[in-house]
Parts: structure tokens; sequence; C-alpha cells
């Protein structure tokens, strides 16, 4: 048959499909030009690496700037079209856009119709916006937009490319909250696996490194202060030093959210120094973090005995600082413990030096939030209305198909919930949320499981993604046509217009069967040339899905080009004159749900003996012309509308139901003339 002979065809061409994907690589020279085009010529940057990817921090002296990346190369950010979209981006301290570039993107929706410079302006709108909160704090510059109607999809991808990028860059740097800390996770460990893994930091801290002499002593060498520090917060840092009983003593006693931290010291200098126990304050013990200066306090002290660590050393000084969370500490960003070392010569001068001792949380103990959910979770939760509404749709698409016998056995119900259906998918679905399945999803998908395939993509607009959820469900127990009959725009917007054409009487033509069968070929012709020409050339397959007019009606609202505009007034025309005639002949998205159509696992339409042997009324009346003349339903062909069932069910017009109500009758008639005697 035709059709097994295309799914031949389409495999043949599916095993090419998984070549080689596309690559892509930044630009670093450029990347460079536009961090100093943003941050002034005069600024110092300072390459922070991550993996393979590099983030470029600006600092003017002291002062940090912001930093610029590359989206690509921190989080491989692809479009819809499942190919490399590359924005280069500015944030500032406060982790603000202040630019946008776009340098690289092959988006469906924008290739025809819609010029680049759209686009760029959609990206360069971007600046000012917090990518924490995802507040807008300053309006875009003069010229640049916030939104394309018809690419909602292409312009919430980048827009989440350009969130992603901005906050992985941010945790890594340090300059915001990473996660959640892992507060509960006890790995038992000794005091060298604790230094292994970062746990504990250890700096030692020489002569030279203060200023003072080595002198003649033989322990010249010898470090004159040797600190560490540790987060304890976490049990397998806090319960491994000080001993599981002491450890959960210590969190019980302080806030649910408060931190522990661990000090401790060998050496000839003092850390904690005597004068806390008279002043309250351990003057030569700070704790830092970005701008946050934190003095440690007497009340924060509380003493322990040793260390519980086996391997651990006796350290002259120790003790523990409950970090209040009311101070502003963050356990996840990097911080710096300060120290105070205070030294006298042999003259009696007193001098001072600073030591430092970093310390970053280890991976272990942080809880990364997943980059899927940070894209698009916000994105599901700002349109919970519109997805509640999506959700009632198809919630009674699905009572009616799965009590369809009772619902059509009621002609007058039936028709009127059709034609209900139909006004509700093209105004919902197409003219208000412009949800229009389109052959490019199908292309878009099958080559990103040849490139790189991320969820995160197709979970950015979630009608769409719904809408496919749902008509590959569907697909399952009725066929292709769950889609095609009840939830697509461009088909209800079609029915409707066929509706108004009938009722004024304008005349109806139905090709012959022979002429009408061999049409069908276009739409699987079409889909296939589609596809070839995507694995090759994404927007030369997209121009080439022009053939569709979802875009120009649904999406764009016929603001288009004339030729796009005429192509898209003609099918419709065509409609008014031959029911669903686009449906029928030319539409690729119907042929690629056509393919797998037979895969599904319940034959729900009934049929009768005599249907296409003595009555063709189905046939003749079925909107798509997919009854053979045998009578036979194509399911690569049926948009599972249930008129061929409301006419099985209908006493006046169902030619079998009329000869078993005429054999009832002669039963009845022989009946009552034996009971007369006749």
């Amino acid at each position: 048959m035709l059709v097994g002979r295309i799914c031949v065809i389409v495999a043949a061409i599916l095993g090419f499909a998984f070549s080689a994907p596309a690559s892509a690589t930044t630009d670093q020279t450029g990347l460079r030009g536009f961090a100093r085009s943003v941050f002034g010529i005069e600024a110092e940057f300072r390459e922070h690496k991550i993996d393979d990817a590099g983030i470029l921090e600006a600092w003017r002296g002291r002062t940090y700037l912001g930093a610029a990346f590359s989206t690509w190369d921190l989080v491989r950010s692809v479009g819809y079209s499942g190919q490399p979209i590359d924005i280069w981006v500015a944030v500032d301290a406060s982790l603000t856009v202040v630019a946008a570039r776009l340098v690289r993107q092959t988006e469906p929706l924008l290739v025809i119709g819609l010029s680049p410079g759209q686009l760029e302006s959609l990206v360069a709108g971007l600046s000012g916006l917090d990518v924490q909160s995802l507040r807008r704090l300053t309006p875009p510059a003069a010229g640049a937009v916030d939104h394309i109607a018809g690419a909602t999809i292409s312009s919430n991808v980048l827009r989440d490319a350009v969130i992603r990028a901005a906050r992985r860059a941010a945790r890594a740097t340090g300059r915001m909250d990473a996660g959640r800390l892992r507060r509960d996770l006890f790995v038992e460990s000794d005091w060298r696996g604790l230094l292994a893994s970062g746990a504990v930091v250890e700096r030692k801290v020489q002569r030279s490194d203060i200023g003072v002499a080595n002198g003649d002593d033989a322990r010249a060498g010898d470090p004159v202060l040797d600190v560490f520090v540790a987060l304890a917060t976490p049990a397998g840092i806090g319960a491994n030093l000080l001993g599981r009983r002491q450890y959960e003593n210590l969190v019980s006693s302080a806030g649910p959210e408060d931190d522990l931290l661990f000090v401790g010291a060998n050496g000839l200098l003092s850390v904690k120094g005597s004068a806390w126990r008279r002043t309250g304050a351990f003057e030569r013990l700070h704790l830092l973090q970005n701008q946050l200066t934190l003095p440690l306090t007497r009340e924060m002290h509380r003493a322990f005995d040793r260390l519980s660590a086996d391997g651990a050393p006796d350290l002259r000084e120790r003790a523990i600082f409950v970090i209040p969370h009311a101070s502003g500490f963050d356990p996840l960003l990097p911080w710096r413990l300060q120290v105070l070392a205070t030294t006298t010569d042999p003259q009696g001068d007193v001098s001072t030096s600073l030591i430092d001792v970093p310390y970053s949380l280890p991976k272990a103990y942080r809880i990364d939030p997943s980059p899927e959910q940070q894209d698009w979770s916000s994105n599901w939760r700002a349109r919970a209305p519109e997805i509640a509404a999506l959700g009632a749709l198809l919630a009674a698409l699905v009572a009616i198909l799965m009590f369809q016998d009772r619902f059509v056995a009621a002609p007058r119900l039936y028709r009127f919930v059709r034609l209900t259906y139909m006004a509700a998918t093209l105004l919902f679905l197409g003219v208000y949320e412009r949800a229009q399945l389109s052959i490019v999803h199908v292309v878009t998908f099958l080559r990103a499981l040849r490139t790189d395939f991320q969820w995160s993509v197709f979970l950015v607009d979630p009608l769409i993604f719904l809408l496919w959820s749902f008509v590959a469900v569907g697909m399952v127990f009725w066929g292709r046509g769950v889609f095609c009959g009840w939830l697509c725009p461009f088909g209800a917007l079609q029915e409707l217009l066929g509706e108004v054409a009938r009722r004024l009487r304008l005349r109806q033509i139905d090709p012959p069967w022979p002429v009408h069968e061999r049409l069908w070929i276009i739409k699987y012709l079409l889909f296939i040339g589609i596809f070839a020409l995507s694995l090759n050339s994404l927007e030369i397959a997209f121009n080439a899905a022009e053939a569709e007019p979802f875009k120009t009606v649904v999406a764009l609202r016929f603001q288009r080009s004339t030729p796009f505009v005429v192509f898209a007034i003609s099918t419709l025309g065509v409609g008014l004159f031959v029911r669903r005639a686009y449906c029928r002949y030319l539409c690729p998205l119907g042929a690629a749900l056509a393919l797998p159509a037979r895969l599904r696992i319940f034959e729900w339409l009934k049929r009768r003996s005599q249907c296409g042997r003595e009555c063709r009324l189905c046939a003749v009346q079925c909107p798509v012309g997919a009854i053979y003349p045998a009578g036979a339903i194509s399911p690569n062909e049926c948009i599972y509308c249930l008129n061929c069932q409301a006419l099985y069910h209908d006493a006046e017009a169902c030619l079998g139901l009329k000869a078993r109500e005429g054999r009832r009758r002669a039963r009845e008639a022989l009946i009552a003339g034996g009971a007369n005697g006749v």
C-alpha cells in the first residue's frame, strides 16, 4: 500500500538522521571586546574557568564591576530549532543584565516573516533584568522589545538562556546562592579525609608572611601560626570534628537556620587573644563574605575539649562560633576568616598583619537547583490559569471520546457540542494563546534527538508541551485524529468556515474517489521533503515548512508579507467548497501524525455490514473523505470527528438501523398475526 511504502522511505531517511551533531565555538576575542565595550577600556578582566567555559570578571582596581560570558559556553543553550544559540551577556555586580548581544541563532519562527533585527532587539531588551528576582529594574533601551508576537517560544528560549547562564556564572563566581545546604548528610571521615575533601581548610603562616625575620633559631622554618577553619554546620563535617553527641547538642541549642563555624590554631601566635573575655569581642577574628564583615563575639562562642576525628592534631586554640541566620551569612557562598596576627620585636615594637583563610563549601554538601527547573518552572507557574483552562478543555475531550457512544446517540447534542468545541479551540488555542502545533515542532524534536537534547527547551511553552503530550497519548488510544479533529486551531477555522459556507448554500465539491485518493500523497511528500531538508539545513527546512499556513493565520494573524497572506487565504477559500481541503491533501503535520496512526491499541469506531455495500452515507458525509468505498475507515486520514458514529446511531439515517427496525416490525406483525389466528 501507499502508506506502507512511505513508511519504508521515512525509515530509510531516519537511518541518516543520527549523524554528527552541529558544533559551535565561541569567539573569545570577540567576547572580550564585547565585555570591554560594556565595562570600559580601563577595566581589568580576570578569567574565571569552570569546566571548559570562561567567565570574564571585570574589575576597576578593587571594585568589582560585573562579568561577561557566553550562554553557549556556560549552559550549551539551544533554540527551539535544536541548534546552538549563542548570546553574549554582561551583568553588573548586583546581577542585573546590563547588555546582551545575539551572536548565533537558527530559529524557525524567525527565518521567514520576521527580520533578524527584531530578534536582536528582543535580546537587547533583556538589559535591566534582575536574574535573581526576574524583575525588570530598568526599562528597555530605545528600540528594544520584550516580546515578539507569534514567536513566543523562541522569545522564551532566548530569555531563559540568558537567565540560566547568568545564574550559573553568578553561582560559579560566588555571587549568588548556589542551592541548598545538605545539613544532615553524614559520611564518616578522619582528619586526613576532611582536609583532602576541602571540608577543613588549613593555612600555615610563616614568619615572612607577617614581616618577621627568621633569625638564627633552629625552628625558624616552622610556621608561627597554623590555622584551621571549617563550616561545621553539615553533619558530615561537624559530627566528624566534634563527635556526634557534642555536635547534636550544639545544633539543638542553635537556631534551625544558624551555622556553625569551626576555628582552630597552633603556633606561637594566638588567634583568639584574651581581651574577648573582658570586651566580649574577638578582635583578632572577623568573618568576611562579599560585602559582609561579621565580627565574632562572646555570645557566638562555644568551647569544646578536643577534636573527635581520628588523626586530628591537638590544638592549642579551638572554638565553635554559632553564626545567626539573621546576620546575612550564606554558608553556600565562598567566605574567608580574617585573622589579625600581632607580633612584638626584641625592641618592643608591636606590628600587625591581616591573614586571610579562604573557604568554599565542598560540592558534596550542597544541593544545586536543577537548571531545567529554573528555566521552565517559573513560566509554568506564571501561566497557571491558561494551563488550567487547557486542562479543562482536554478533560472535556477525554470525556467525549470515552463516552462517545452515548454522546453521538443524541444527534442534536453531538452537533452542538462539536461546533462549540471547534469554536473553543479556535478562540482559546488559536486566537488567544496562538498554541498551534506545527511540523516545525516535529522536525525540531527529531533534530534535538541527534544533537544536544534538552527537555528544558520543550518545556518552555507549557501549552505546546501539554498539547504534544496529549497528542502522543491520544494516538495510542484513538489515533492521529485526536489533534486534527479537535485541537488544531487551523482545522477548527476550516470547519467553522465550511459550516458557514454550507448554510449559505455554497456548492460543495467532492473529488472523485480515484482522484481524491491520489491527492493524499501530496502531504506525505511534503513531510518527507521537509524532514529530508532538515538533515542538511534547518533554515531550508523551515522555509519549506511554510507549506503550513498556520504561522500566517494563527501565530502572526495575517501580519506578514503579501505572498504568505495570499497563500493562507487561498487555502481557506478552497475549504469553502472542498471540506477541509488543506487537511485532506496538503498538511505535512497531518502526514507526520498519520504515519504512526496504526499503532493505536483500540478500535473505537463501529461499522455495520451494510457500510459500503448497501449504504455510503457515512462516506459521503465524512468531512475529510477518510472512508473507503468498501466502507472501511482509513486510520491515516480519519480526524475522529465522530460524524460517522453519529450517523451509525441515527435511526432516521442509518440504513442498517432502518433494516433492523424493518425486521423488528415484521417479527412483531407475524407474532400479532399468529395471536389473532391469521
